[in-house]
């Protein structure tokens, strides 16, 4: 059977504000702009979609103007929804304040993504080829621990499972957070990530004993290094740095879950992990032009973006003859493993 991605992450409803600067504490500013646009766990699950992988939300929506909104959107873009919406509660949602830099900063309400309600019957719906992915939000929910434990518990061999620690790295109970590792086939995270769960060791030594100490079953790391590309460690030794892309960024929120999406649908698709990375870090470049979390780009559009990279690349090792001011543009980010 083609392989299918099943989420275990919250879906959310973003209300997205731009705004000049952050506010003072006590003082009122006014934003440019707003709207309200899918979140969270869709990030990840759209980006997977775009680029060709089958995809299903393992996590539970509400019932509510949020929730209806969160149903729709999915279906659009054929992600599937596995479990019923809970009756008692929307589903959450994320203040998210963006700034002209395409920094974003967070305020979050848990809704019915909070619940584990219907989880036991998620085990009967995974399967040998499928690949389960859990981000850490899911993991500091009291009411959801226990039960994404047991299903990861339960998964036959032949699934493997993808985690994401998510910013919330620090309020993972170390217990949860060492059966995860366990189990993962693959640890995608950022920098900060990185030395909250190995502190005290450079990166690439942190990064290497996660893998060798905590993580038996593992292929291996993927540390999304913002400005400095991203590194990639596996099991089988290889150790490297692919760099990522110089964009004009608009709004960073979901650069890290774009990242993460594409990874997984570039590893199903069969692509080797080096060659995976740098898709992923080209749909996280991509969406990081665009407006709201959920804006990641299909593989045509990915596969177009590295060719004219290519292109570029070669051009300037021949060397064009072209006066360098032509090639100038406004200052620019680098914005691959932007975590959200």
């Amino acid at each position: 059977m083609a392989p299918r991605l099943i989420h275990l992450g919250g879906a959310v409803m973003d209300y997205v504000y731009r705004v000049p600067s952050l506010p003072r504490r006590a003082a009122e500013l006014l934003a440019g702009s707003f709207e309200r646009l899918p979140g969270g766990a869709v990030n990840m699950m759209v980006a997977a979609r775009r680029t060709g992988l089958a995809t299903a939300c393992g996590g539970h929506l509400g019932t509510g103007a949020d929730g209806d909104r969160l149903r729709a959107f999915l279906a659009a873009e054929g992600i599937e929804v596995l479990l019923p919406p809970l009756a008692d509660v929307d589903s959450g949602n994320c203040v998210v304040l963006v700034t002209p830099d395409a920094e974003r900063s967070f305020v979050s309400w848990p809704g019915a993504e909070a619940r584990a309600d219907g989880f036991a019957a998620l085990a009967g719906m995974v399967k040998p080829g499928d690949i389960v992915t859990v981000n850490g939000y899911i993991l500091t929910y009291p009411r959801c621990r226990p039960a994404v434990l047991s299903l990861l518990e339960r998964l036959e061999d032949g699934v493997d499972l993808v985690f994401d620690p998510a910013p919330v790295i620090a309020d993972i109970p170390a217990d949860a957070l060492s059966a995860v590792l366990a189990r993962a086939t693959w640890l995608s995270a950022n920098t900060s990530e990185i030395a909250a769960i190995e502190p005290g060791a450079a990166l690439a030594d942190a990064a290497a004993r996660i893998l060798a100490e905590r993580m038996p079953r593992a292929r291996g790391v993927v540390v999304r290094g913002g400005a400095d590309g991203a590194h990639l460690l596996t099991r089988s030794g290889t150790l490297a740095t692919i760099q990522g892309f110089a964009v004009e960024a608009i709004d960073t929120n979901g650069a890290g879950d774009t990242h993460l999406g594409s990874f997984v649908s570039a590893l199903a698709r069969g692509m080797e992990p080096e060659e995976a990375v740098r898709y992923a870090n080209a749909a996280a470049a991509i969406a990081v032009t665009r407006h709201g979390g959920a804006s990641g780009p299909g593989h045509d559009e990915i596969l177009e973006f590295l060719a004219l990279k290519d292109q570029d690349r070669d051009l300037d090792r021949r060397g064009t003859g072209r006066d360098p001011m032509t090639r100038q543009a406004p200052p620019r980010m680098m914005v691959e493993g932007n975590e959200t």
